[in-house]
Order: C-alpha cells, then structure tokens, then sequence
C-alpha cells in the first residue's frame, strides 16, 4: 500500500487515479464524510447508490460504481457497501465486508490507479489496522494508494 497526503477527490481530477472507492452505508445517504464531497462532484456515483435497495443488509460486501469524464480524465468511483447504518457510537465497520467488497474490486479493477481514503476507520469507527491488512491482501500485486485527508 502506498500513502500519500492530499484530497482524494482533488487528486482523481487531476488525474492521480483511475477508480477512487470509499465506503457507503446501506441507506443511500452519502449525507457525511468523503461521501458527502463525492456526491457533491460526482452525483453519477450517488445517482448508483440511489438505485440500490435503501437499508437493504444484501449489499454488504458488494459495490457500485459510476464512470465519468472529468478535466479530460476518466474516472470510476466505486461505492463500497463497508457497513450497514451510520447511527450510534461504536464500530460500525464490517471488515468482512470490506473484504468481499475489495476481493471484487480487484477483480472489476485490476491493472487500474486505484485510491482511497481511510475506508471505515473514520465515521465508522473500524480499526485502521485490521482493515489496511485486509485491503493489502485483497489487492496485492495492484496499483493502490491510501490517501490520508488534508486540504
């Protein structure tokens, strides 16, 4: 895994990446976080997540993603289905998800730029750790870089 500092949405305009994935809610909001800044540039990728079933706990492991042309780049955003709600305290992470999820993004994206931010570990609450391992095994032998937020 790579890492570098920047905003991964500003990063994906310029260029940087191919398919950007954060991690979603079952519930289609895209109301808080990274999510809220995709579905503000990219609404095609809330556009996927809105024609998923609301609530539904069958997403869990599974994505959706939106291909759009921006600044002369082509880019897919993937919306990783990484945890079932938003509400309450405590870990709302499920790291099989993010297994399963990132096992098929692997397959669907190989060979592409891919980047992302810290899937689960901020508003959800989820262990950086156990899910940087996780994403490390599941696209081993890719092209992948955790972008850490800064403005």
């Amino acid at each position: 895994m790579k890492e570098v500092t920047g905003d991964l949405i500003a990063l994906a305009l310029k260029g940087d990446f191919d398919v950007i994935i954060h991690g979603c809610n079952c519930f289609c909001t895209m109301g808080a976080g990274i999510a809220k800044g995709i579905k503000d540039k990219f609404p095609e990728a809330y556009d996927a997540d809105a024609s998923t079933e609301k609530g539904s706990k069958d997403k869990l492991g599974s994505y959706t993603s939106a291909t759009v042309l921006r600044n002369g780049h082509k880019i897919t955003i993937v919306n990783a289905y990484t945890q079932h709600n938003w509400r309450g305290r405590g870990v709302k992470t499920d790291y099989d998800a993010i297994r399963k999820a990132f096992g098929g993004i692997k397959v669907s994206f190989s060979g592409k730029r891919i980047g992302y931010p810290l899937i689960g570990a901020g508003l959800a609450g989820g262990d950086w750790k156990v899910i940087a391992t996780i994403i490390d095994n599941e696209l081993q032998g890719e092209d992948h870089t955790l972008v850490r937020f800064a403005p």
